[in-house]
């Protein structure tokens, strides 16, 4: 369904000329859909497709990270309406919520009699969110590879209390994000989301004294027109009022919440 060839998604991405073709146009057709087909998929292949979550760079091999399938209807539901009410947390054949996860390092080290104490720096909080979203976007890349499609599903981080007690989440445990997978519907028109020019993200030698946005602005508009969206809005209007903080949804809690969670404390 979404099979554009290498120049067609970079010039969807890009709005330039490619490279020569270095590597299959997968990589860059990815989209967010949020529609799926009831096509069934089986376990055996989720089994390969955390297999390949696992096979993800790891940070010393710790392996700071887990992740939890949720088929069961009423779960389901109750996740959806903690995560901004999205329907396809509902709907989706399968859904995962990935956690950062320093519980199983601490039982491990206990069990030999260490103590664990250095879990509590921001340091292993910052290698556990690494490694879980290194561990998602390889699963991604294997299920698109595969010609399934997939949303990511940031407000399982508007309240991080609920989503701990509906998955029942030992301390250590932290969930930044679920993952819907499926076989979008036929006539799914999700398309590829323009990215910032090459130059305003890849530097050289030395990050610049400026960064022109203009011509990304001026894309995203023609985006949000083609997809019906207010297009009296620029992406860096957008953007500057997610961070404008009043737009958290709850996520203000999150460093308190963590703390007391035991993440990040030093």
């Amino acid at each position: 369904m979404f099979n554009e060839d290498f120049k067609t998604a970079w010039q969807k991405r890009f709005s330039s000329e490619p490279p020569s073709e270095p590597f299959d146009p997968l990589f860059l057709r990815h989209r967010s859909v949020r529609d799926y087909s009831d096509r069934e998929i089986p376990e055996s292949t989720i089994q390969a497709l955390v297999g390949a979550a696992q096979s993800a760079a790891t940070s010393s091999n710790l392996q700071l990270w887990s992740v939890i399938s949720i088929q069961n209807p009423e779960l389901r539901e109750q996740l959806a309406v903690a995560a901004a009410d999205q329907r396809q947390v509902r709907s989706a054949p399968w859904f995962f919520a990935f956690l950062a996860d320093h519980n199983r390092l601490r039982i491990a080290a206990q069990s030999v009699g260490e103590n664990a104490d250095g879990l509590d720096y921001k340091e292993f909080f910052t290698m556990a969110i690494i490694d879980v979203a290194l561990a998602a976007e390889r699963m991604v890349c294997a299920a698109e590879s595969m010609g399934l499609s997939i949303c990511y599903i940031g407000a399982m981080r508007n309240d991080p209390a609920r989503i701990a007690e509906l998955l029942n989440l030992p301390d250590g445990t932290f969930c930044p994000f679920g993952l819907c997978v499926g076989y979008p519907i036929e006539d799914a028109t999700s398309d590829i989301k323009p990215r910032l020019a090459q130059d305003a993200v890849w530097f050289k030698e030395r990050y610049p004294d400026g960064i022109d946005l203009a011509e990304y602005d001026d894309r995203m508009t023609a985006f949000y027109e083609s997809q019906e969206m207010k297009a009296d809005v620029t992406w860096s209007m957008r953007s500057g009022r997610r961070v404008d903080n009043h737009h958290l949804t709850g996520r203000e809690v999150l460093k308190s919440w963590l703390e007391s969670r035991g993440f990040s404390k030093r």
